[in-house]
């Protein structure tokens, strides 16, 4: 997904005030991390609300399962993802998972206590910490994931010295 593909899809989430945190590889880079991802990842609030307004806000961008049969009927409204938990999606804007339940921390409202504000592209998102992050990436446990831990761990001894100085 490019940065202007990002910022599409965080102006649509936001306009359209679905309650969401910023996870995954693309938190890791908003928290100073050199990742390079391709994908989006966040977690989603389930209540009703925000299940219907998410899915309005995704509709523009065409999702369809990543990975399905392109002949599989799927339509991403609010009762598909009351169904559903975790979605890996292709959408015209690139591929994107959204997430009921994050590795290691659990729901959007749990996984609220990892999360701080920041300001990307002038909207005030919710991102995961870097503690938050370093949970997540352990509980998943893939080589990849393994493999972050050592940047995102530094990154989080840099600013936990930057605030005893």
């Amino acid at each position: 997904m490019t940065e202007t593909d990002v910022e599409r899809l965080l102006r649509a989430l936001h306009d359209a005030g679905v309650a969401f945190i910023v996870i995954g590889g693309a938190a890791a880079v908003v928290q100073g991390s050199t990742y390079v991802t391709a994908d989006f990842d966040l977690c989603y609030s389930r209540a009703k609300e925000h299940l219907e307004r998410l899915a309005k806000a995704l509709a523009s961008f065409h999702p369809a399962l990543r990975g399905a049969p392109q002949d599989l009927p799927f339509r991403l409204d609010a009762d598909t993802i009351r169904a559903g938990l975790n979605f890996t999606l292709v959408t015209d804007i690139g591929d994107l998972d959204i997430f009921g339940e994050v590795a290691g921390l659990g729901s959007y409202d749990e996984a609220l206590a990892f999360s701080e504000e920041i300001e990307i592209f002038g909207m005030r998102c919710k991102v995961l910490t870097l503690d938050g992050l370093i949970k997540t990436k352990r509980a998943a446990g893939r080589a990849k994931d393994l493999m972050l831990l050592p940047e995102l761990e530094a990154l989080l001894e840099i600013r936990k010295s930057q605030k005893r100085d």
